[in-house]
């Protein structure tokens, strides 16, 4: 009994550092969900063209391809507490602004894009410095449960509270979910200013541009990185190509309500938080390969389906299958990066990846606009299931070796 309590006390634990990490992605992820449900509906009461919607979804992630390659050498040259706690704040005012403006009625499709860019360029930095810093937290045998942890909070918050509370705050005064998410900023920032500063070697830093070249060359030069980087590149394409316009393919098709649509988002939110809770339990028993390879072929099969829906409840759940896989790869690739990478090149190679990867969303957004504009709110769900599907099968032999091989 003894040996056994000794044992057990012998175990690597999440520290309490790490938890503050964990409570401040909670609150903020509460805020994002809201923002999330009233941006779109927002959108649609200033306008219903597809195209002008796909333009605020597209706005919110162009930084990612304009911004990933310079934020990561900053995350890597600069205090990354005072980076988490700073964006925060700054998308705290934004979001404050945002609110402002909604309410006074004097918002329109361009405000709501620059607001997205200004958004999306912070969290950014906010992102990139997580991830980084997540290994100076956490003992690295954790690292897949410390993953599992946050993406299911992220979870919770950003699509099981915060959608259907941002839809119904909307349905009361179109200004409030965003005063709520201005609020979640800044307790979320108050809380990141409290974590430790880890102090890595004192080195001279070299510029920027050399930096920046430091970690292409690093992700270009591993084989399974460099294919995940671009595999994620496909899918988050393909993903924006149908999602941008759900919100018309809920409210139009399928005539939901506000408060109909934040519950469909919630539903997705359930498969994602399964798949954070079990993540870790997955990857242990069936192996990181095997994993990947299943949620990479289910999201095919997944939004195939989604176009083909005949009802919400037949939408709600594909969504919510969806949900479950995205998290599941999301927990193994960010560990695996966590574990190959070193920690002084690890914001740099993340930005690289983050840019391939999240790079190509503005375009897939637009790309969804135009293709529900021209063949109608079903269409972009199929079409992207089958890149997906295409690129799955390309990238498949090459990430067998590269896993096999690590």
């Amino acid at each position: 009994m003894k040996q056994d309590m000794t044992r057990t006390d012998a175990e690597p634990r999440l520290s309490a550092a790490y938890w503050r990490l964990w409570w401040a992605t909670g609150v903020n992820s509460i805020g994002d969900g809201a923002f999330a449900a009233a941006v779109p509906l927002l959108a649609v009461t200033i306008t219903r063209d597809p195209r002008l919607v796909s333009v605020v979804s597209a706005a919110t992630y162009l930084p990612w391809l304009l911004l990933s390659l310079p934020a990561g050498a900053l995350v890597d040259r600069h205090d990354r507490v005072g980076l988490m706690w700073r964006s925060q704040a700054i998308q705290a005012v934004i979001v404050s602004v945002t609110a402002i403006l909604a309410a006074l009625g004097h918002i329109g499709i361009p405000v709501l894009a620059v607001m997205a860019f200004g958004l999306g360029t912070c969290e950014i930095v906010f992102a990139g410095a997580a991830h980084a810093i997540l290994p100076d937290l956490v003992a690295k045998p954790l690292l897949h449960k410390a993953n599992g942890h946050q993406q299911t909070i992220a979870t919770i918050g950003s699509q099981f509270l915060g959608p259907p509370i941002g839809s119904l705050l909307f349905a009361v005064a179109v200004a409030s979910p965003f005063g709520m998410d201005a609020g979640s900023f800044a307790l979320s920032a108050a809380l990141l200013a409290t974590l430790p500063r880890h102090r890595h070697r004192q080195i001279e830093h070299p510029p920027m541009r050399t930096a920046i070249a430091d970690g292409l060359r690093r992700l270009v030069r591993h084989r399974l990185l460099r294919t995940l980087a671009i595999l994620l590149g496909v899918n988050t394409f393909c993903g924006h190509l149908g999602n941008v316009t759900l919100v018309l393919l809920a409210t139009q098709t399928l005539h939901l309500d506000a408060r109909g649509y934040g519950l469909l988002l919630a539903a997705a939110a359930i498969g994602s938080l399964l798949g954070g809770l079990v993540s870790a339990r997955v990857v242990n028993r069936a192996g990181a390969l095997r994993a990947l390879l299943t949620a990479l072929a289910t999201n095919v099969v997944v939004f195939v389906g989604i176009g083909l829906s005949p009802n919400a409840i037949v939408l709600g759940a594909l969504l919510a299958v969806n949900g479950f896989v995205i998290t599941l790869w999301t927990v193994v690739t960010v560990s695996l990066r966590q574990q190959v990478v070193p920690s002084e090149m690890l914001g740099r190679v993340n930005g690289v990846y983050k840019m391939l990867g999240w790079g190509l969303i503005p375009l897939g957004a637009l790309a969804g606009g135009l293709v529900a504009h021209t063949f109608g709110l079903r269409a972009p769900y199929p079409v992207a299931g089958v890149l997906r599907g295409v690129a799955l099968l390309v990238a498949m032999p090459i990430l067998i070796r590269a896993m096999r091989d690590r």
